[in-house]
């Protein structure tokens, strides 16, 4: 299962040996002492491989495509492997960096956490990351003010792309931010930039400069670089645990982005080791016929013959050093075969690993029975059920709008099909009981409004009720009310706009 994949634009400075050097040092330097594999001490050899079956380190050179391999494998005592691959492009300097996890069919239940390679945050601390146009590709948020206004403005008008995802993160109204924006740059490494709101005093500028299309409020948003894909808008809540939830959400569809996005084969180390393997087997093939041509040239045999009758020491020499040199051309050929026979035994584990991740996820398409009618956009859940009764009430309020029309009987088997609670409606009823006559805020109906789901802050002379911590969703209560209407008024907007 590939679990992580980024394609980076490195500069120029990055040369052959010191991309190897560097993934070396990531291995050898690595906090954890279960990951480094002793005894690495690099030759200069671009064809080489370190470590044991358990955990290696192999490094691969085609020439052909000026490109280098570099594959980190580690398999776990319960079956599951690890592949970590570098593949460094200097035709092009792009540079791919995958993460991959596969199993064996005895594999143990894994823990699906993990975290982005922290080769990129050596490879950014080291200089080597291009800049994506006018952002830096960074492990730390880039900060929008009045100076950089217009990048933003750019991208949420959607006048300019850039390679890798952007997430904007908006201010919340206490002018915090809705999420940790250090953790959520270093958790999209190399896989996005993002762009953080410097202060809510810009709230007016952005919105003028973004045509009001931006997110505000602690909303974030993520821009995609596939025209064909809409950015996706998270909004936030102030409720306990939300940040995080939302931090994960994020990083989620980011990661999902990067790992459906199809990249050039030779930006993989199968892709890169087949075209490589091809090359060596087609050319080794041309030197064994030219050798086999001249062992079997009756030419080449006179010419000994002739040679070996005048005794003349030189050509004897030359002839001896050209049969020595075949003789070693016939040993490199027995060394690239029983190379080649490994890289196909690697290969044939890959594809029984696949084979077997092929029939896992098999099995558990044949236990479907059906498909979503819909799918769920970027909306949660206020409380377990909300969305599906929305949608339902709609569609029971729709299915009575003309009794007899295809578009009710539609509407209503939906409805009768999935258990309609009226979840909403008796909310509604109950609430407008408990507001009716309503004069201040008592405990009891303190109490309730925020089981009900509101938080409740003071605003001078009246109570601030905002729907789950959504400041989309909000209203207020006088804390002395000389209005009769004013509970009942309240109740209606409320279950209008929020019910």
């Amino acid at each position: 299962m590939l679990l992580f994949s980024t394609v980076l634009d490195i500069n120029d400075t990055l040369t052959k040996d010191a991309f190897i050097q560097s993934v070396i040092d990531w291995n050898q330097e690595s906090p954890h002492d279960e990951n480094r594999i002793p005894g690495i001490e690099w030759d200069g050899r671009r064809n080489v491989r370190y470590g044991d079956k358990k955990m290696w380190l192999d490094i691969q050179e085609y020439r052909n495509g000026n490109i280098i391999a570099v594959r980190y494998e580690k398999t776990e005592d319960d079956g599951v492997v690890w592949d970590t691959d570098y593949v460094m492009n200097f035709n092009e300097m792009k540079m791919s960096i995958r993460l991959d996890r596969s199993y064996y069919s005895d594999a143990l239940t894994v823990d699906p956490k993990f975290s982005t390679p922290h080769y990129i945050a050596r490879l950014s601390d080291a200089g080597y990351l291009k800049n994506d146009g006018d952002l830096p590709t960074s492990r730390f948020p880039f900060f929008i003010d009045k100076t950089n206004i217009d990048i933003l403005g750019s991208i949420v008008n959607d006048s300019k792309r850039y390679k890798l995802p952007v997430v904007y993160v908006s201010k919340k109204y206490d002018n915090s931010d809705p999420v940790d924006v250090k953790l959520l740059a270093k958790r999209l490494r190399g896989a996005a930039h993002v762009l953080v709101e410097k202060g809510k005093w810009l709230n007016q500028r952005i919105r003028q400069t973004c045509n009001n299309n931006n997110e505000y409020a602690g909303a974030v948003g993520v821009y995609f670089p596939n025209l064909a894909l809409q950015h996706k808008r998270f909004f936030y809540r102030a409720v306990q645990g939300y940040d995080e939830f939302m931090l994960e959400k994020i990083v989620r569809v980011v990661i999902s982005y990067g790992i459906s996005q199809n990249i050039d084969p030779l930006y993989t180390w199968q892709g890169a080791t087949n075209a490589m393997f091809i090359d060596r087997w087609r050319s080794r093939g041309e030197d064994l016929i030219e050798l086999e041509r001249a062992k079997n040239s009756a030419e080449f045999a006179q010419e000994l013959a002739e040679l070996e009758r005048d005794e003349a020491e030189e050509q004897r020499a030359a002839a001896l050093k050209e049969k020595n040199e075949a003789d070693q051309l016939v040993d490199s050929i027995d060394e690239e075969m029983a190379e080649m026979r490994r890289q196909i035994e690697d290969l044939s584990q890959q594809n029984e690993i696949l084979a077997a991740e092929v029939s896992s996820l098999r099995g558990k398409l044949t236990g479907v029975d059906s498909v979503p009618l819909i799918y769920m956009g970027s909306e949660d859940d206020f409380f377990p059920g909300e969305i599906k009764d929305i949608v339902l009430r709609a569609l029971d309020k729709a299915s009575r709008d003309n009794p007899k029309s295809r578009r009710a009987s539609v509407c209503r088997d939906i409805v009768n099909a999935n258990n309609y609670e009226h979840l909403l409606d008796n909310k509604g009823k109950e609430l407008k009981a408990k507001l009716r006559g309503y004069k201040s805020m008592s405990g009891a109906l303190r109490r309730y409004l925020e089981k009900l789901g509101f938080v409740i802050t003071e605003e001078g002379k009246h109570y601030r009720l905002t729907y789950y911590g959504d400041a989309r969703y909000h209203t207020t209560l006088s804390k002395t009310s000389s209005d009769h209407c004013e509970g009942d008024n309240s109740s209606l907007q409320i279950i209008r706009d929020m019910l």
